[in-house]
C-alpha cells in the first residue's frame, strides 16, 4: 500500500474514481438512477427500490460501499483501489453488488 496521501491528494484520487464509477453506470445498459450527492457521494437506486451507496471518506483516506450484501472499504493503492479485507478491487465489487441487486447482470468498466 502507498503511504498515507495529504487530504489534497487524497481527495484528488477519490474524485477521480468517483467520477469513473458514474461514467461505467452511464455505460452500462443497467435500469437504475445514479445521483450524484454533495461532499463525495453517489447514491445508485435500483427498481426494487434498494441502494447502493459510494462515499469518499476523507478522515480515512477511503472510499466506502455500502449494499444490501454489506459495507466496504477501500484505500488506494498505485493507482487501483483495494479492499481493505481482502484486496479485491472496488469496481469488481460494485459489480457484484449492483448485479445482485438489480437481480441482472451489471458489468462496469
Amino acid at each position: 500500500m502507498e503511504g498515507i496521501l495529504d487530504e489534497r491528494e487524497f481527495n484528488l484520487q477519490a474524485d477521480a474514481m468517483l467520477a469513473r464509477i458514474e461514467a461505467a453506470f452511464d455505460a452500462s445498459a443497467a435500469d437504475l438512477d445514479v445521483e450524484i450527492k454533495p461532499g463525495g457521494v453517489i447514491e445508485i437506486e435500483f427498481d426494487n427500490g434498494s441502494k447502493i451507496i459510494v462515499n469518499r471518506h476523507t478522515a480515512a483516506r477511503e472510499i466506502w460501499l455500502a449494499a444490501r450484501s454489506g459495507g466496504y472499504h477501500f484505500k488506494p493503492d498505485q493507482g487501483r483501489w483495494l479492499a481493505t479485507r481482502d484486496g479485491s478491487e472496488l469496481m469488481a465489487v460494485l459489480s457484484r453488488c449492483a448485479t445482485e441487486q438489480a437481480g441482472a447482470p451489471v458489468e462496469l468498466r
